[in-house]
């Protein structure tokens, strides 16, 4: 005993420091150094000086102006693309911005910011840099209902750009819509470019529609292939409204012995 307490009153300090710095050591890693942090933050803070009022709403207000720039800045390069767009189509179309959509019915129709005293009218088409957009629905004097070509319910006729194949589009939802061939063995492939088709009741020929994602030539009554729209109408803020004289009666289709499904609302 008499030898222990000796070996204590010499070595004794020096194994207390060091169990006290393992200790720590082994405190540090498994707490991730927060009790430190703590210790400095309490030591430092009545060094800190906290910033007055008048300097929390200067520094409040520089933010909110510097995400208002970045705001502008990205609708200033959505605006500049849109105006290129109407300056490449060779009729005056109505621009217009998207106003209201409702999540219930996001992928079927959007409130635009125009309507009757801007010269909107019903059947009125709608696009956008990308393609086909829909067609308005219903006007007021300040706004408009477009449906969009989304929407189950809508009908468009399109052709095959390369083959120049026609068939009946319908919308799938989100930014998908199905088309419903004539033909029984239609030159249809997947990357296949879709226009809307010279039998278009509503539309204008030629507009771009989307391309072909997928084909199914077994599908009965007919075959049909999935369209991946261009339009982006996940996104919209602007549209361009154009105005189409709707035609009473469809030309015959030559070499098909049906007539296209007339286009609907």
């Amino acid at each position: 005993m008499y030898t222990l307490r000796r070996w204590w009153d010499r070595h004794g300090l020096h194994v207390a420091l060091v169990g006290l710095t393992v200790s720590a050591a082994l405190f540090v890693r498994y707490t991730q150094g927060a009790a430190i942090f703590e210790v400095y933050q309490v030591v430092t803070r009545p060094f800190q000086s906290e910033p007055t009022s008048q300097e929390q709403l200067t520094n409040a207000k520089v933010a909110e102006l510097e995400q208002r720039v970045v705001e502008l800045e990205a609708q200033n390069q959505k605006l500049k693309k849109l105006l290129d767009y109407v300056s490449d189509q060779k009729q005056e179309g109505i621009v217009a911005p998207v106003v209201g959509r409702s999540a219930d019915h996001w992928w079927r129709q959007v409130i635009i910011g125009r309507g009757s005293e801007e010269g909107i009218q019903k059947n009125y088409i709608v696009t956008s840099p990308g393609g086909v957009v829909g067609r308005v629905m219903e006007v007021t004097p300040h706004t408009s209902r477009v449906l969009l070509i989304s929407d189950p319910s809508s009908r468009l006729g399109v052709t095959i750009s390369r083959s120049r194949f026609m068939g009946v589009m319908r919308g799938k939802a989100a930014n998908r819509a199905v088309v419903e061939f004539f033909d029984k063995v239609p030159d249809v492939k997947t990357g296949d470019v879709v226009a809307t088709s010279s039998y278009s009741r509503i539309f204008p020929s030629g507009l771009s529609v989307g391309r072909v994602e997928s084909v199914d030539l077994n599908k009965s009554p007919a075959p049909e292939a999935v369209i991946e729209l261009s339009a982006p109408l996940s996104s919209l803020e602007w549209v361009v409204v154009y105005p189409h004289q709707e035609t009473d009666e469809l030309p015959p289709l030559e070499g098909t012995p049906e007539q296209p499904e007339r286009e609907q609302g």
